[in-house]
């Protein structure tokens, strides 16, 4: 009976207000106790109803920050904004945005350019503001090319802007200037820059003296034929896609000729194109087919020219020379044995 009396007290000392001895204990000892464990209860309730309230803050902030398309604040380290490390050189970081920093594309590509084929471009640009600025009429008179002008008024800047004029900004101006551009790169990429510039000279002279006799004034599209000749003698039965269709390369030439006539409606607007296949196979014969068949290659380009355009070529034509001499001096001739000698 004792011991059920004591567990009954015990379980409901928290709500019940009786003093009844506990064990020895007197009803001041049991109240205080009481009252020590109502006022730990209620400051667990407190810290636990802030602990609560933090988080749901915190929680509904960060679910704003995620519906607004925020981020959430990061600490910062103190060295992760310096530029520099403790020695004064630039970390990888810094180097690697450095250098994807966004160029100036036009200026970029113009400087790509190789140097003879951008300088040959700037000289259209040139002529084509010059023309815009004198009228049609007076840019004829002036850079057109006029035989008796050029040759009893030694007047001759006319072959050079001659083979650099196009006309007034078109469709066409645009497209030749393409041409010119990509063809004459890659001519003066394979070939270098004097091959590239003997290769100018020769259809300029050749193509004045055409032009003088046929009485046309100016020739740059067949320069430009003249160049697209050379390379599609170079590697003729390679695939090229042209407008919508893949066709060899020696196709390409008569292709922009045919082109053109379709688009002028005229059989004249051929004759470009036709002087420029003739001078340029003119080169093309004799600088690569008549060579190999024992004839003089007289539209190499020199030594001295080559080291002055292309030092890189030189030293490596130089470097093989020496290696070729060096070897020879080393060969030494001995005395040779007799015949069943052993």
């Amino acid at each position: 009976m004792l011991m059920m009396s004591a567990l009954s007290i015990s379980c409901d000392g928290a709500s019940s207000t009786t003093t009844t001895p506990m064990f020895g204990l007197g009803p001041k000892t049991v109240s205080s106790l009481q009252t020590t464990t109502t006022i730990t209860t209620d400051i667990r309730n407190d810290d636990l109803f802030r602990f609560n309230n933090h988080n749901s803050q915190y929680d509904s902030s960060s679910v704003l920050l995620e519906l607004r398309g925020g981020a959430r604040k990061k600490k910062r380290s103190r060295t992760g904004s310096l530029a520099k490390t403790v020695t004064g050189k630039t970390k990888v970081g810094a180097a690697k945005k450095a250098a994807q920093k966004p160029k100036n594309s036009l200026v970029d590509y113009y400087k790509e350019i190789p140097p003879l084929t951008r300088g040959y471009v700037t000289m259209i640009g040139l002529c084509t503001v010059l023309g815009l600025l004198l009228g049609e009429e007076r840019a004829q008179a002036v850079l057109a090319l006029d035989p008796m002008r050029l040759l009893h008024g030694m007047e001759i800047w006319r072959p050079f802007t001659a083979a650099s004029f196009l006309g007034k900004p078109s469709i066409s101006w645009l497209m030749s200037g393409y041409y010119l551009h990509e063809y004459g790169s890659s001519l003066e990429r394979a070939y270098g820059p004097a091959e590239y510039l003997l290769f100018l000279c020769s259809q300029i002279f050749l193509l004045t003296i055409f032009s003088m006799v046929l009485g046309v004034p100016f020739f740059t599209n067949s320069i430009i034929t003249a160049m697209l000749w050379v390379l599609s003698r170079a590697m003729p039965n390679e695939k090229v896609k042209w407008l919508v269709i893949t066709v060899p390369y020696w196709v390409l030439p008569y292709g922009l000729m045919a082109s053109d006539v379709l688009q002028a409606q005229s059989a004249s607007a051929a004759m470009p194109h036709i002087l420029g296949i003739l001078v340029g196979h003119f080169y093309h014969f004799h600088r690569f087919v008549w060579p190999k068949t024992g004839g003089e290659d007289w539209l190499r380009a020199p030594d001295f020219l080559v080291d002055a355009m292309d030092p890189n070529s030189a030293k490596n034509n130089n470097a093989a020379k020496d290696s070729i001499a060096a070897a020879l001096k080393k060969r030494k001739r001995g005395k040779g044995k007799k015949l069943g000698s052993a």
